[in-house]
């Protein structure tokens, strides 16, 4: 953060030159950023778009779980970031620093200072691998994975297959966490594998949960409670990971009672799929954008910035209290997209969200529950399916369609089945 915008004084003003302003400017280049962007560009595709992204690969996280499960290839979940971002774009290959909205300017990490006429936030979140002690260092080795990083993901299914007998845990952090069911997905993938190997009786299976609940939708708690019990799984509620020691194989849990207190409590392992607890960038957590939880604040309807009104945010960063999935980014983009340009014309915003996430709960190889559901926990099916109940055409979708369909249809500005419906009271 720049100590420009920590005090509220003026960074350098750029004069606007081609190189450093932009009608719209995008802040980062994952599913929000790259789909946003080229939704815009079909609607408008006179609109000088800036993409600001660091990186220079581009990946389909919602397939790890695939992956660690022995169900997809990893190489297929990467692209080249210069492949996907829209052509018609700009890419500024650089971090953010800062943010003076007061001036509409961007602080980059490179020293130039990125002027816009409307903003649009979407970095993500970022994955606080830190605040476990003593997990970094073993991450990759001793038994402990974690599905949510791209080089780990083999390394799932590495230890899945070559576990024979012993102590597998799962863990679940406090949320918000991005896909809410990747941690149970993992889990149950894992049990799968053994017992159709005939292994799961000799493998004690342990889910610890840093909440109360498996999973923050009543409806679908019943149907995987059938998992559950078909794995023989115990659940730990309340159990926070805390620490891990990788050389001797043992987790330490801080585990709440019913009165409040907390007991620390080590369990050994020979498998360990560990869910990292999630945050704000701090470029954003520390910015005049965020709200007290650090997230960039939003209007959880239209998405747009209640302070700045030429500022939109969507997906991971965003504080709109939606599931954090890229299926939520699918709808959001559209509300974004629509907004932003009735913004710029001086119209009333037209577009609404509805909240919107879809979670697909993998239970086994060829069974998926469909998880759909929007602000409040309501139901939102797309399809005329009983939602709880297990499907193989909603395996077919999340293990063959879906990827397809983000590189070559969601990262493009194809909009499928991507407007919010009225919905039935």
């Amino acid at each position: 953060m720049s100590e420009s915008s920590q005090t509220g004084m003026r960074l350098d003003v750029p004069v606007r030159k081609p190189d450093n302003f932009f009608d719209v400017l995008v802040i980062g280049g994952g599913s929000a950023g790259i789909g946003v962007t080229a939704s815009l560009l079909h609607r408008r595709p006179s609109l000088r778009i800036g993409i600001v992204e660091p990186s220079d690969k581009h990946y389909y996280q919602p397939a790890w779980t695939l992956v660690g499960g022995g169900a997809y290839d990893v190489k297929k979940t990467v692209q080249a970031m210069s492949k996907v971002i829209p052509k018609e774009a700009h890419w500024l290959q650089a971090g953010v620093t800062g943010f003076d909205p007061a001036f509409n300017l961007v602080q980059l990490a490179d020293g130039r200072s990125i002027s816009y006429e409307q903003l649009i936030v979407c970095p993500g979140l970022r994955l606080a691998w830190e605040q476990i002690e003593g997990l970094e260092e073993t991450l990759g080795k001793n038994g402990v994975t974690s599905n949510y990083r791209f080089d780990l993901a083999p390394y799932t299914w590495s230890l899945v297959q070559n576990l024979k007998r012993g102590k597998a845990l799962f863990t679940q952090p406090p949320m918000p966490i991005k896909c809410a069911g990747a941690p149970q997905k993992a889990m149950y993938l894992s049990c799968d594998h053994w017992l159709r190997n005939g292994n799961l009786d000799d493998i004690e299976v342990e889910f610890n949960v840093a909440g109360a609940v498996l999973f923050g939708v009543a409806a679908f708690v019943p149907p995987l409670m059938q998992y559950v019990e078909r794995y023989n799984i115990n659940l730990v509620f309340n159990s926070n990971l805390i620490k891990v020691d990788g050389i001797n194989r043992t987790a330490y849990f801080d585990i709440k009672d019913e009165k409040g207190n907390v007991e620390r409590v080590a369990k050994p392992f020979d498998m360990l799929h560990v869910t990292p607890p999630q945050m704000a960038p701090d470029f954003i957590r520390h910015s005049p954008l965020a709200d007290s939880a650090g997230w960039c604040e939003v209007n959880q309807e239209t998405l747009q910035h209640p302070r700045y009104p030429n500022i939109f945010s969507l997906g991971d960063v965003c504080s709109s209290p939606n599931a954090k999935t890229a299926a939520a980014v699918r709808k959001q983009i559209v509300v974004v997209a629509e907004n932003l340009l009735a913004a710029k014309e001086g119209r009333e915003l037209p577009t609404r969200y509805d909240g919107y996430g879809s979670c697909p709960l993998i239970v086994e190889k060829g069974k998926v529950i469909l998880a759909e559901f929007g602000f409040g926990g309501k139901l939102l099916p797309t399809f005329p399916l009983d939602p709880t109940i297990p499907h193989f055409l909603a395996w077919v979708l999340k293990a063959r369609f879906l990827p397809w369909f983000y590189w070559n249809g969601f990262l493009k500005g194809r909009e499928w089945l991507a407007r919010s419906r009225p919905q039935p009271d």
